[in-house]
């Protein structure tokens, strides 16, 4: 552990909230370039077909119409909107700008491009379009039946594996085998800000892109290979943003803007409105997941065999990468001596699936603790108690990845988080009978740290030093709105021992920052932060070289604190450490070097991850249900986290908070719902619902800091970690109150009624089922 530290570990505001509050914030929305002209697009209304005729005269024909682009004067070119680097393997190129054969409501037919964004509205409402409509897919069972109708020439079935790890050991006449399905939805991210994005082509023949995006280096590989560009002609430019939760991961609206710039030669600006942000850009997949296990009658694992099936939506995007993700997430929680997981992924006529807070990892967590805490029923086994038998112990080796799961501390999670929330005490308590029922719930969850063990993973930082002491950072991270620009600052500061106030961060800008792969992959803290970490102690000895030099002492004898360099140890007998010549400010140091030495104190750095330990959380909820409406009131929550070292504890626990609320929407309210015919029945937010702040409990958090990875002072993940266990928590929390097995996401309250009806359960029944499974 760290101690002593004057910056990490403490809670500081995040960098740019003075201008929010003012609202001077400067979002891609609010730029303005002389000449600037708007996009808008036309979406398909249907989910399957063929255009037969597009008739564009009447729009061209408005004044204040620049150009109308379809399939027709466009490039047919196809690419995968998921690409990070050039050849990445896993990228399915099957999307177009725009499509002549439409796949799902919301698909890219045409786009205007007019002096005003009214008069682009207006235009695009005078586009006639004929279809011939085809067969509707709407879930991958229909599109793995189906014989006839295929959604891409290489069929609907995209991708399947089956990996398995261990040896599987002949089944015991004294072992349990329980099986159990689940299925998650397609969610939106909700980002306060939709999708946006603005483009200039101008006479040099250099595209530049201003992007609320978590990758510029990625959108410009995708950008430059599909328009023809050589990469020193696409700038790419993030701007600040109004959050993602891994929806802006992808370049959905970067390739469309610039190519309509350059094919108009004006600075062009997309707008995405909500409706089309939910139906036209990307979801959280849906996902339909069957998980067996082998289980003796003490309550150890023997084996565990998931199948599982991935609703890729109208474009393979990142699903076949992300099923992959899905099946190295479980060997990181639990000690299995075999596990095998066999996966689908599937084309269907829905909404474009991709990355989404926590990649994969809650999909398959919720089903596996739902999984769980029927295996430990059948046991009638404390839910604890079996967790406690089978989960991984710091530094077990991760069977799926080979690599160590570092200072793994679920345990610690469990243990201490069940204390701190009673978890044994509310089991005990008498089951509330009547209407309103009262149940108790967790869950635990594991993710990563990092892409190194499955992809390259490596970041570079420039830092150069000012007159003044002060420095300036130059990355290619990208702030989302959760503080990662503050977290740098504080690693950079507690190495240097400066003022947060003298360190500025750059962010990412493909012309003048340095390679980064982007933040995304639960990579920032880890990797990045370790960048500026050793950036910031690289600059620190050549202070103390050029310190050495003015004062002519060894540089074993110097010491960096508090912004200046001192002389210690026996080279200062006799002499108050406060004698001005035995002291340097970095603005002397600086100023000195420059001046009399030619030395100009700029250090690139690029970190190498090597290690990508497991990140964990456990959390607990209780929930009131009401068996009469089936709404569920989430009444108490504690989540605890393995975290290694809170860099910022405030925005920690306010990671936590907003996944936490993000995750109860995901289980009890949140849907895109499609109809059989594809079409989008909740477009917007009045009928898209969102969990709101009345709605939420105080939600505690405890944080586990046991450092020991190689995490910049031991700090490991927790922006996506903290959503992942957050739906299974909360739906066995429900399954105890009314002694159910509800598995299909979202538990919407016709659901919880349905199933109670169905069963026609009794008080008493759930009384003693509420018991049998929660007690000890």
């Amino acid at each position: 552990m760290n101690k002593d530290l004057n910056y990490v570990g403490k809670t500081f505001p995040i960098h740019d909230a003075p201008l929010k509050v003012r609202g001077e914030t400067i979002y891609v929305s609010d730029l303005t370039l002389p000449n600037m002209v708007y996009a808008k697009l036309l979406l398909s209304s249907i989910a399957h077909g063929v255009i037969i005729k597009i008739d564009t005269s009447k729009a061209e024909a408005l004044p204040g119409v620049i150009k109308v682009f379809t399939y027709l004067n466009t490039t047919s070119k196809p690419y995968s909107r998921y690409r990070i680097v050039p050849d990445q393997a896993f990228c399915t190129e099957d999307e177009c700008l725009f499509t002549e054969t439409v796949r799902f409501v919301g698909d890219r037919i045409a786009a205007v491009v007019a002096t005003s964004l009214e008069i682009a509205t207006t235009a695009i409402s005078l586009i006639s379009v004929d279809y011939e409509t085809l067969p509707v897919l709407s879930s991958p069972e229909e599109a793995l039946q189906a014989n006839q109708t295929i959604i891409h020439p290489e069929g609907n079935l995209i991708h399947q594996f089956e990996n398995q790890v261990g040896e599987k050991a002949p089944f015991h006449e004294d072992c349990l085998i329980v099986k159990t399905s689940t299925s998650t939805q397609k969610v939106h991210h909700a980002a306060m800000e939709t999708h946006v994005c603005m483009a200039d082509y101008n006479s040099s023949e250099t595209l530049t892109i201003w992007a609320a995006c978590q990758g510029v280096f990625g959108v410009r590989t995708i950008v430059a290979d599909l328009l023809g560009l050589s990469y020193n002609k696409v700038r790419v430019i993030k701007m600040p943003m109004g959050g993602s939760f891994g929806g802006k991961q992808e370049a959905v609206v970067e390739p469309i803007t610039a190519f309509l710039a350059k094919e108009v030669r004006r600075p062009v600006k997309l707008i995405l409105s909500r409706e089309d942000s939910i139906i036209a850009t990307m979801t959280r997949p849906a996902t339909y997941t069957t998980i067996s296990t082998t289980v003796s009658r003490d309550g150890i694992l023997q084996d565990c065999n998931v199948d599982n099936v991935v609703d890729a939506g109208a474009y393979a995007s990142s699903s076949v990468d992300n099923a992959q993700a899905m099946s190295h997430k479980i060997c990181k929680l639990y000690r299995i001596p075999y596990y095998k997981h066999r996966s689908k992924v599937v084309y269907t006529n829905t909404p474009v699936a991709g990355g989404a807070r926590g990649w994969g990892a809650p999909e398959i967590m919720t089903a596996l603790e739902i999984h769980m805490d029927a295996v430990a029923k059948k046991l009638n086994m404390d839910l604890v108690e079996f967790r406690l038998k089978n989960l991984v112990h710091p530094y077990d080796l991760d069977k799926a990845s080979h690599i160590s799961l570092g200072n793994a501390r679920v345990i610690e999670c469990i243990e201490q988080g069940a204390a701190a929330f009673g978890w044994n005490e509310r089991c005990k308590r008498k089951p509330t009978n009547g209407r309103y029922r009262r149940g108790v719930g967790f869950a635990c969850g594991a993710h990563k740290n990092g892409m190194y063990g499955g992809f390259p993973e490596h970041s570079t930082m420039t830092l150069k030093m000012n007159e003044d002491g002060s420095c300036i950072i130059n990355t290619g991270l990208h702030e989302l709105g959760c503080g990662t620009i503050t977290s740098i600052k504080q690693i950079a500061a507690e190495v240097l021992d400066i003022d947060l106030s003298y360190i500025t961060i750059i962010e990412a800008d493909t012309e003048n920052g340095p390679y980064d792969f982007g933040t995304y992959g639960s990579r920032v803290t880890y990797i990045c932060g370790a960048c500026v970490y050793e950036l910031a102690e690289r600059a620190k000895e050549k202070l103390l070289e050029c310190a050495a030099r003015i004062l002519q002492k060894p540089k074993q004898s110097l010491k960096a604190e508090d912004g200046n360099v001192l002389v210690v140890g026996s080279e200062l007998v006799g002499v108050s450490q406060l004698d001005e010549h035995h002291k340097l400010s970095y603005r002397e140091i600086v100023t000195t070097a420059k001046v009399k030495d030619n030395v100009d104190i700029v250090i690139t750095h690029t970190y190498h991850g090597t290690s990508n330990p497991g990140s964990y959380a456990v959390h607990f909820a209780e929930v009131e249900v009401d068996s009469v409406t089936g709404m569920v009131k989430i009444t108490d929550y504690l989540a605890a986290h393995d975290i290694g070292k809170a860099i910022n504890p405030g925005m920690v626990e306010g990671q936590i908070q907003g996944a936490v609320q993000n995750g109860i929407g995901y289980a009890l309210y949140e849907e895109i719902r499609i109809g059989k015919d594809g079409k989008i029945m909740n477009s917007s937010f009045k009928n898209y619902h969102l969990v709101n702040a009345p709605d939420m409990p105080i939600i505690k958090t405890l944080l586990i800091e046991q450092g020991g990875d190689d995490g910049p002072f031991g700090a490991k993940s927790v922006g996506e970690i903290a959503f992942v266990p957050v739906a299974a928590a909360v739906i066995n929390a429900v399954n105890n109150a009314l002694g159910t097995s509800l598995s299909e996401l979202p538990l919407l309250p016709e659901k919880i009624v349905a199933a109670l009806k169905s069963r026609k359960l009794s008080d008493l029944e759930i009384m003693e089922d509420k018991g049998e499974h929660c007690a000890n």
